[in-house]
């Protein structure tokens, strides 16, 4: 079975740099055939839920692939409680097989639960992004992370440009007006700008970051963008993009600035006070990567005082956000719960990639490569 074969490696690989490979071989020992307790957390849509037939990404429609799941002999529970000691994923975190968790309502799998979980094997993510799991945890107790790798960038890269319109359009205040039955252009274009000519920058260009920058070039930007790996010249040249090899050089170029990068060590708080002091004033900050690599409170002054004059996004830290979050409240921001990866074409993509993921599990069959987050204790490069 592929999955026993990585464990085994696994166990060899850490046995070989001094490591205990007893966690590992108790993984392996319950890597059995036969039915599985499989997991999953996802948000709960209510009445919302028998609207769309396609909308799959829920509690109540459970990725659609419970009867399938259910057919096969295996145990299929589904949850949004998530959170302390006595929530409902508690439960069930000794002796499940399969995690399923997703970024929109993201299932923390801490280092804590990983020990707990003496059965659990793999965890998926349904969508992209799993640093709501302690990956260096899950790698040391020589479980598998896989993720549904390209599922969402068309969503996200399309929701970013719409916030980079909305912040330079000063659209929302306009919006506001008409809401509440008044009528004052003034106070709408004083700060009302066109895109054409103005400098963006994305700071990391993967997928989404590329996706974006080709949808940024019939808009007469110039573009600039940072990443650990320079693009090649031919999707350069498509793009019109400049790579920036040095982020603090670049920043203060920027009339806008979008985060495409993934969450790690590294890049958690990397948007401290002191970064933001040193970026243009009356940036435009556009993040639907992660709330965690701002600091909130930076952001949140910055935002008062105009030195960042319009931030938007839809991911928090935690998530979901408390009600007293300061981004809720701060001025010149265009917030949304996290629903950028979560239109109903991702949700069909993505609930495609978790049942194939796991028909190939049960098949003990390698996955695709770029979809492995953590596989025979080690990290994918962008999380390392």
């Amino acid at each position: 079975m592929a999955m026993k074969r990585a464990a085994v490696s696994a166990i060899r690989g850490f046995a070989s740099s001094g490591n205990s490979a007893s966690s590992l071989l108790t993984r392996d020992l319950h890597a059995s055939s036969g039915s599985k307790k499989i997991v999953g957390v996802f948000y709960k849509a209510n009445e919302y839920a028998a609207m769309n037939p396609n909308f799959v990404g829920c509690v109540e429609n459970a990725l659609g692939i419970r009867e399938w799941l259910e057919s096969k002999g295996h145990q299929y529970i589904v949850t949004d409680d998530k959170e302390g000691p006595d929530c409902e994923l508690e439960k069930h975190i000794p002796d499940l097989h399969v995690l399923i968790t997703t970024p929109f309502h993201p299932g923390y799998v801490t280092a804590e639960r990983i020990k707990k979980a003496k059965n659990l094997q793999l965890l998926l993510t349904a969508g992209i992004g799993s640093d709501h799991v302690d990956l260096n945890a899950a790698a040391a107790a020589g479980l598998t992370v896989a993720e549904v790798t390209g599922s969402n960038v068309v969503s996200v890269a399309e929701d970013e440009l719409m916030r980079i319109l909305i912040l330079v359009r000063n659209f929302l205040p306009g919006y506001h007006q008409v809401i509440k039955g008044e009528w004052n252009v003034a106070g709408i274009a004083h700060r009302a700008y066109d895109l054409e000519g103005k400098t963006v920058g994305t700071v990391g260009a993967g997928r989404i970051g590329r996706l974006l920058l080709q949808r940024l070039k019939p808009f007469n930007c110039n573009l600039l963008y940072h990443d650990r790996v320079k693009m090649d010249s031919e999707l350069e040249n498509q793009t019109g993009a400049k790579f920036e090899e040095d982020l603090d050089a670049m920043l203060p170029k920027c009339d806008i600035i979008v985060i495409n990068m993934p969450l790690t060590e590294k890049t958690k708080g990397m948007f401290d006070k002191d970064r933001i002091a040193k970026l243009k004033k009356g940036v435009l900050i556009v993040n639907n990567a992660r709330g965690a690599i701002m600091d909130t409170q930076a952001v949140a002054d910055a935002c008062s005082s105009g030195h960042i004059a319009g931030y938007s996004g839809d991911v928090w830290y935690p998530q979901p956000a408390p009600k007293d979050h300061p981004w809720r409240y701060m001025p010149n921001q265009a917030m949304t719960p996290h629903i950028s990866g979560t239109t109903i074409d991702a949700q069909l993509r993505y609930a495609a990639g978790v049942k194939d993921m796991l028909e190939r599990y049960f098949k003990g069959e390698e996955f695709p490569p770029q979809h492995y987050i953590v596989k025979e204790g080690e990290l994918a490069s962008q999380y390392r």
